[in-house]
């Protein structure tokens, strides 16, 4: 009851967003962790469903009527999805949450905690952990050279490139200084593309080492998973993740350093397609991956560029500074070696 009180505080210090397509059978574990904070502070929990076909509106309604619910009639994608939310959210913080993810019971606390400690803006994560195993994921990522998001395992480093948008938390008026998700991207590879511009306007961003959250990786938008020791994932999940992450590059990578990496991450696309495409027997991956992803550049430039150009224009953080959370080894060099091809599926 303490709980259900809590939720329904008018004045809220915290909007938990959960956006939702088809995720019935997880939305307990997820809304439950909540619902289950040990955190004095009040906060609010709103759910988007992105046109789900399955029970979740249902769930939601009867289950848990003091959610606050943003019914979509069509399917938008994760982007406006979590715009959405944060229009409607009344918490000083916003703290976006998978619908696949439930967090420790003093992750709230910990967060809330941690943004009031520094006081300076900033976007914050919790360690992540597999639902399955229990093991460590992250401590938030660092980058490589082509935007690869590698995750950061060392408990002494807290300052990272990126945190990923299954735990992600930071201030409302941060989140409307930076514009929230991009729209063009649909869904994948924003969280990198947010937190590359946090970046670049001077703002940290810190993956906290306390508390954690738990995480079907994999389980919405057929997303990236380990099988049986293979990389398994989607046509679609690695279009959007290959041009959405060619694009940021684009767009976020400061000084005329950007052309040349540009030009090596198109080459070395390129290449990658046409080995996984000969190997998998499979044409489309080449065309509907790779070759759509490096032409994205061409097709939207004038866009891109006037992106670039806002964005670079607003820059406060040397160029020193924001390669700092770089890291030289190729990040899918690594998954190479220890999965081999990965199988991409319908």
């Amino acid at each position: 009851m303490d709980d259900l009180r809590t939720a329904l505080n008018p004045t809220p210090i915290c909007s938990v967003c959960i956006a939702n397509y088809n995720g019935g059978a997880m939305l307990r574990d997820c809304i439950n962790s909540v619902l289950a904070q040990d955190c004095a502070n009040a906060f609010e929990i709103i759910v988007h469903d992105d046109a789900s076909s399955d029970n979740s509106v249902a769930l939601l309604q009867t289950t848990y009527p003091h959610v606050r619910l943003l019914q979509s009639e069509t399917n938008v994608g994760f982007c406006v999805a979590n715009n959405r939310m944060v229009a409607q959210a009344r918490g000083e913080f916003i703290l976006l949450l998978n619908n696949d993810a439930a967090l420790f019971p003093d992750g709230l606390r910990t967060l809330i905690d941690a943004a009031h400690s520094r006081g300076a803006s900033s976007i914050l994560t919790l360690p992540q952990y597999d639902w399955r195993s229990g093991e460590l994921v992250d401590r938030g990522c660092l980058l490589d050279p082509f935007y690869n998001p590698v995750p950061n395992l060392n408990p002494t480093r807290t300052e990272v490139a990126m945190v990923i948008g299954a735990c992600l938390f930071l201030q409302r008026s941060l989140w409307d200084e930076l514009g929230g998700f991009p729209v063009w991207m649909e869904s994948i590879a924003e969280d990198l593309y947010l937190c590359c511009i946090a970046r670049l306007r001077g703002y940290s961003v810190i993956a906290l080492r306390d508390s954690g959250y738990r995480h079907r990786r994999g389980a919405t938008f057929s997303g990236k998973r380990n099988d049986a020791s293979k990389l398994v994932t989607t046509y679609r999940r690695r279009c959007l993740s290959e041009r959405n992450k060619t694009a940021t590059l684009f767009v976020c990578t400061p000084s005329s350093l950007m052309w040349p990496l540009l030009a090596l991450h198109l080459f070395a696309l390129l290449f990658e397609g046409i080995t996984i495409s000969l190997w998998r027997r499979d044409s489309r991956i080449f065309s509907g991956i790779y070759v759509a992803a490096a032409t994205s550049v061409i097709e939207n430039f004038s866009a891109l560029r006037a992106a670039r150009k806002e964005i670079q224009y607003a820059r406060h953080t040397k160029v020193k500074a924001y390669f700092a959370q770089f890291t030289c080894l190729p990040r899918k060099a690594a998954l190479l070696a220890r999965f081999g091809i990965p199988r991409i599926m319908s």
